[in-house]
Formats: structure tokens, sequence, C-alpha cells
């Protein structure tokens, strides 16, 4: 089962939109493995955006995620990935299809509610970057995995 990292930045807590985000990952039937509300330090902000230092909206990007708290998430699910990163929408809001997170939240790039791995590489990065291996619920079964195994026997 493949997994991502999800984040709901600083702009989407800070307009109470956590639940709204949320709700179209479950929605979809992907499965929340880990969950946590973060203030990011510095240090935590360069791990993540290691690959844009240097560039010239490096500084403005650590300020942002630095700037109130975030909600992290492992989410979980077939090709969850790409389907995260579908539900949320283009980066820039106004590039983005009616009915994504980005879309339906989100006026401006900068302040883009939310954040979703591009890759399996970069979730397991980032899931390393925010989540201990023990804060990973692994084992759990939502109502459907329980119907499916019965159905099964």
């Amino acid at each position: 089962m493949e997994r991502t990292f999800i984040a709901v930045k600083p702009d989407g807590v800070k307009r109470g939109l956590i639940g709204n985000v949320i709700e179209r990952f479950e929605r979809k039937g992907y499965k929340i493995i880990a969950m946590k509300m973060l203030q990011p330090t510095p240090e935590i902000a360069a791990k993540h955006y290691a690959e844009h230092y240097g560039k010239y909206f490096y500084d403005r990007l650590i300020r942002y995620i630095t700037s109130g708290p975030i909600v992290a998430m492992v989410v979980e699910g077939d090709n969850v990935v790409q389907g995260a990163r579908h539900i949320m929408g283009a980066t820039k809001p106004d590039e983005a299809q009616v009915g994504t997170i980005r879309a339906d939240f989100a006026q401006k790039m900068e302040f883009n509610v939310v954040h979703g791995s591009d890759s399996v590489e970069s979730a397991e990065r980032e899931i390393a970057i925010y989540f201990t291996p023990d804060e990973i619920c692994r084992d759990w079964k939502t109502t459907l995995d329980i119907i499916m195994e019965d159905e099964n026997k």
C-alpha cells in the first residue's frame, strides 16, 4: 500500500479548514495512519524544503511554513500520491480544477492551504522529517477493510 505526506499549511489552519481538508481524503477512501499538529521550526522547514535551497523564493517558503502551526499527516491508499495531488489541485489556485482543495479554498499560490508529496520518494523523505516510525498506526482497519475481509472468507 502506498503512502504520502499531506500537510494543512499555516493558512489552512488559521482559516479553520483542517476538517475540510481531512474530509476530502477520507471521502476518497484513503486512510490516515498518522496525524499531528505542530509548529515547524526553521530546522524542520529547512529539511522539508531542502531541494529549494538557494532559489530566490527559499527564504519566503521558510518564513511561511514556520508562521503558524500545520497539521501533518501520513495518508495511505492505492496510488495515493497521484490521487492526493488530484484532490489538492494545481499549485496555482487559479489553474486548479473546480472541486479541488486549492480551487475551493486558496486564492494565491503562496497561500494554497495544503501540501502533498510529489512522488513516492518525496513522501518517504517528508514522512521521516515529521514522524518517527512508532507514530504511524500501521495495522488498523477501516470498516470497508473489515467488510471486504468478511466477504472474502
